[in-house]
């Protein structure tokens, strides 16, 4: 299937998919612990049955059983070397079920593997991994694909650029978003289909986690900014506990009825996830016969992203103030930082443009002594994991520019493409294919433009570039092209004519550089500030400045309430409420402001801990430890304070899983150091610590979440025994009878594994063990924990922490 027939088949009609497979599998016998892949190939018949039920009862296409069918995943079963023969022959089972009657759809899954700096594995990594899978599927002859269930935005992408590398058939992108309606990883729904969208899927929606209700608002939130048809695969409502079984509460009739709240929302692709069945697929293709899905949209508007926001770029927004303080030009510090590749400074520069109100950081990487492209993939991973706002990566090194948008978790913004043979024919594809938006500069081969008229020229040369690559003017931002006004009486004048001109006649946004206009002036700051309100006077959309000039920002605020930028004065207003400080760090970055001594050393420790700097914090707590701060002082004053601050954060949806991991392993490096040198009676005694056996049960191959949550309750004081991941319930009730264990901790990712929970319970209670058990996972709730008889339920690692103490007070 083309892109183009897919487009023109979903603009006929409702696209109905299949609905639940692992769990339909076990009903006939798979049983847990095995891998799912390879138990279909030793029972063809049961997948071949089941996927023809599912196009009797309406389904336009079926997911090839290869969700887990990728190298990271078969290496835990140790079939990585199988890769090629299971994922052609699982497909070929597929076309014999459907044959001439439905679409056969490649199926990845993640690959259960966290990235770095989070993990060991980089992002290249990842996708070397899909591309093994994805070249299979093709040589066995998928009519299109899906990514699906991904919890990490980055990991969806590395799934989507392996396909786009390989092939060119159409590819859905489904992500999983929690009740709250983001990620595990904090990206919300609008975010992640502007993201998906400009990287080239053809397709973004979400499946698995909720029911069809939960999902209704998910679409809603994302329909507005779409430009490709929105996918919804529900679950059949909330998984329960019934008579030994795993069920869910919601049956066919209901579901379906949702499913047309669903397509009046504007879904598109329709299909069911965990806990549906033949009959549910029956009903929806029956409900919607008659529905005319709605059109999706042609425009997104001016539009980047991180991983976990958007910023919308627009006439109608407040002036966007870009971060200028990352570029290393006059910089002795940050360049000396950048040659020790000590990104830890990195970061605290953008977390003070971000407390000042900066709403991107430019990413300048550029000296003298240093790899550019090594630099600034390091600086680009630092930034993304820690700084919420988006990235313009700033570089004249187009390699570098490249390597920042591959690994980079969002629609970055390029600074800059001109007219320039090199720009505009090697960087412009790359952005294309990567999806950012980019910065116009009007320069060409011959330098400056003489004249507006040229430069006009040279603008509308690089967009009619740009549009043969299917770029928009929303895409772009042009830059005013300031020069000084001490060597240029006209400088200021012919940018604020750029500026007004982009506005009234091309309809683009812009930006300038500001402080460049300033350059060899005194009092620079006043000729700035001035500038700055000219140019929003003349519809200027973004500037590059530095956040920290007070008069700037006070004045930029100022200047979008006089020009209908700011409803109701709604920013200005905030901005001067000392109560509400922090919305102008949204990260709550110093939304600590307790730390008013920082000098102090333990101060900065408890910062450390609270910003996840985990690579510089050992050399604090070594000194702190010299100038004779007691361990006990320093775990119980500030690091025990620091991580509750993290959990408070995390609670609050401030801080997502990549903040809580970064600053768990910054305490944990902390008090692995400290945990030796406690003395009796100044600290917490080894033989007083509660003791906690913690696994991922028998059949899930998950464990992201349970080592968080093993290394939040280690730095909680808790005696840890880590067994892993796929433990049998029999090796788990023996290590909590051979430590005598206070808690038996157990995490459950799928459906088809949460059963297992229930039979570890059991086991416990057989064998007279007074340890209470806790339950968590992303499938898993409390209800579901009251049915099997768990002593508790926890959602995260930061309520884990809280139960632990609870079960064992």
């Amino acid at each position: 299937m083309t892109k183009q027939a897919f487009r023109e088949l979903l603009e006929k009609g409702l696209f109905i998919l299949d609905g639940a497979t692992g769990i339909e599998l076990q009903k006939q016998g798979m049983p847990l612990g095995v891998c799912p892949e390879q138990w279909v190939l030793e029972n063809p018949d049961v997948i071949k049955n089941l996927q023809k039920r599912y196009i009797e009862a309406g389904s336009h296409g079926v997911y090839a059983c290869t969700f887990g069918c990728n190298a990271i995943k078969l290496a835990e079963f140790g079939l990585e070397d199988q890769i090629e023969s299971m994922n052609k022959a699982l497909v070929q089972l597929s076309k014999e079920a459907v044959g001439d009657n439905g679409w056969v759809i490649g199926d990845l899954s993640p690959t259960g593997a966290q990235m770095f700096p989070l993990g060991l594995r980089h992002f290249e990594d990842i996708v070397i991994a899909y591309k093994k899978q994805v070249k299979a599927l093709v040589e066995a002859g998928v009519d299109l694909f899906v990514i699906e269930t991904m919890m990490d935005i980055n990991e969806a992408r590395a799934a989507l650029i392996a396909v786009k590398e390989t092939c060119d058939l159409p590819v859905m992108v489904s992500m999983t978003y929690e009740k709250n309606g983001y990620t595990l990883n904090g990206t919300d729904p609008k975010t992640a289909v502007i993201t998906l969208q400009n990287l080239g899927a053809d397709a973004v929606g979400c499946n698995c986690s909720t029911g069809p209700d939960d999902m209704i608002a998910i679409v809603k939130a994302m329909k507005p900014y779409a430009k490709v048809p929105l996918l919804v695969k529900p679950n059949a409502g909330l998984p329960r506990y019934e008579n030994g079984k795993t069920t869910f509460d919601m049956d066919a009739e209901t579901f379906a009825k949702y499913v047309l709240e669903l397509v009046e929302a504007g879904a598109n692709i329709i299909g069911g996830c965990c806990g549906s069945t033949p009959d549910f697929i029956k009903k929806i293709s029956d409900k919607v016969k008659a529905c005319k899905p709605l059109p999706w949209q042609t425009k997104q508007g001016s539009r980047i992203t991180s991983e976990r926001m958007m910023v919308t770029i627009g006439q109608d927004e407040p002036t966007i103030i870009v971060g200028e303080r990352i570029n290393p030009t006059g910089k002795k510090r940050l360049q000396e930082a950048l040659r020790d590749k000590n990104m830890d400074y990195v970061v605290t520069l953008a977390k003070e443009q971000l407390e000042k109100g900066a709403a991107i950081l430019d990413v300048n990487v550029g000296t003298s002594g240093i790899d550019e492209v090594e630099v600034m993939k390091l600086a680009v991973e630092q930034l993304s994991t820690f700084v919420k706002v988006p990235l313009c990566i700033d570089s004249s090194n187009i390699d570098a520019i490249e390597v920042a948008l591959r690994i980079y978790p969002g629609r970055a913004l390029v600074n800059s493409i001109s007219l320039e043979k090199h720009k505009i024919e090697r960087l412009l594809p790359i952005a294309k294919k990567y999806g950012a938006m980019f910065i116009l500069l009007p320069l060409s081969d011959k330098g400056l433009p003489k004249s507006i008229e040229e430069k006009h020229h040279i603008i509308e040369a690089v967009y009619n570039h740009a549009k043969s690559l299917g770029y928009e003017k929303e895409d772009i931002i042009v830059d005013g092209l300031v020069t000084t006004v001490a060597s240029n009486y006209n400088a200021a004048v012919e940018t604020l004519e750029t500026i007004e001109w982009c506005t009234r006649e091309f309809g683009a946004g812009t930006i300038m550089g500001l402080s460049n206009i300033s350059f060899g002036l005194p009092k620079r700051q006043l000729v700035n500030t001035a500038f700055l309100a000219m140019a929003i006077a003349k519809g200027l959309t973004m500037a590059i400045a530095n956040p920290s000039d007070e008069l700037l920002m006070h004045l930029k605020l100022a200047c979008d309430v006089l020009a209908t930028r700011d409803k109701d004065s709604l920013h200005y207003i905030q901005s001067f409420n000392e109560g509400k400080k922090k919305d102008h760090a949204p990260e709550a970055i110093k939304a600590e402001q307790e730390l008013h001594t920082e000098k102090e050393r333990l101060d900065t420790i408890r910062q450390m801990v609270v910003q996840g700097e985990k690579d510089s914090i050992l050399d604090n707590v070594k000194k702190a430890v010299k100038e004779n701060h007691l361990p006990k002082t320093i775990i119980e004053g500030y690091l025990i304070p620091a991580i509750t601050r993290v959990g408070e954060l995390f609670e609050d949806k401030t801080y997502f899983l990549p903040q809580l991991i970064m600053s768990a392993e910054a305490m944990k490096i902390a008090m692995d150091y400290l945990d030796p040198l406690l003395e009796d009676g100044k600290g917490h005694q080894q033989g007083e610590k509660k003791k906690v056996v913690i696994a991922t049960v028998k059949g899930d191959i998950h464990d992201i979440g349970k080592n968080l949550v093993s290394l939040m309750l280690k730095n909680y004081g808790f005696d840890i025994y880590d067994l892993g991941k796929d433990v049998s319930r029999e090796v788990i009730v023996a290590k909590a009878k051979e430590v005598d264990a206070d808690i038996i901790a157990l995490s459950a990712l799928m459906t088809t594994t949460m059963l297992e929970m229930e039979h570890v319970i059991r086991l416990v209670k057989e064998e007279g063990l007074r340890a209470k058990i806790m339950i968590g996972g992303a499938v898993i709730t409390n209800d579901y924990a009251l049915e099997i008889g768990a002593d508790g339920y926890s959602e995260d690692a930061n309520t884990a922490v809280k139960l632990a103490y609870e079960l064992t007070r």
